[in-house]
């Protein structure tokens, strides 16, 4: 089956797909954002705060990130050239800053946001899928999916320059591929993390005991799904560059949810006005 991009012309404006997934993923993830602060008795208001840092954080990150893999500084001036790791670093960063600046405990910030980072994530990854980049190796499983103008085309022969895939012997180099939509099995699994980590909110454990869980889970998948990626960062063998950072959040989430297993109050800093909520 053949899937194009989703491009929108507005006169010079171009909007794609991804564009306005990675809106979306923002939108969404602040308003889970803003029902979790409703449900903890805190202000609403400092879901506006997360989302702006977040953005802003992210991109930069994303960018910066693709740079340094790639050695082009042009890229931060382009539309594409993002890249997750460094847009979570670089998101979370801002948050946590963000956090710092307002006076709310880090670890309040980390719990509120775990779930809504998962969300955010998986809808992203529908905006991968709508402009067809972030794609598998081929495959002759019955979903497999060709496409002729993905970023780039899964033709054999860019499968084999740009990724290494290895395609058989006499296949025609400008046939396009069926391959692994990796980018729509990110996205159910991130939204079936989302949900695990949205029940787990009344948790008996510390504060920023979730935010462990949620690091442990997307590092697994990460890990696991870049088996199927095509990909041109593999070192040691199958694992790439993604991998190794992945370990080392899984053993980051670990760390954190053996760190807060145990049920601890935290006070809220009479200077962290923010989460005060508002007076009717």
């Amino acid at each position: 089956m053949n899937v194009y991009p989703l491009i929108l012309e507005l006169g010079p404006l171009q909007i794609t797909g991804y564009g306005i997934m990675m809106m979306v993923g923002f939108l969404v993830g602040g308003w889970a954002i803003q029902l979790d602060l409703r449900r903890r008795g805190y202000n609403e208001d400092y879901a506006a705060d997360l989302v702006v840092a977040a953005v802003i954080g992210g991109v930069v990150g994303a960018k910066l990130w693709y740079v340094a893999l790639t050695g082009d500084p042009g890229a931060l001036f382009s539309r594409g050239g993002l890249v997750w790791y460094g847009g979570f670093v670089g998101g979370t960063a801002a948050v946590m800053f963000n956090g710092w600046r307002l006076r709310v405990p880090t670890r309040v910030t980390a719990e509120i946001v775990a779930p809504a980072l998962a969300l955010g994530y998986a809808l992203g990854r529908v905006g991968c899928f709508m402009v067809q980049d972030d794609y598998g190796v081929p495959t002759a499983l019955p979903w497999g999916l060709r496409f002729p103008e993905g970023a780039p085309a899964s033709t054999a022969q860019n499968l084999v320059a740009q990724f290494g895939v290895e395609i058989p012997a006499g296949t025609n180099p400008l046939e396009v591929l069926a391959v692994h939509p990796t980018q729509l099995y990110e996205a159910t699994l991130m939204m079936l993390a989302f949900y695990f980590l949205w029940k787990l909110r009344k948790h008996g454990h510390g504060t920023g005991w979730l935010m462990g869980v949620y690091v442990a889970m997307a590092g697994t998948e990460r890990f696991l799904i870049e088996f199927l990626r095509a990909k041109d960062d593999r070192i040691f063998g199958t694992f790439t560059i993604a991998q190794v950072t992945s370990i080392v959040l899984v053993i980051t989430g670990m760390i954190l949810m053996a760190r807060f297993a145990k049920k601890a109050d935290i006070k809220i800093p009479k200077g962290a006005a923010i989460l005060i909520p508002k007076k009717a």
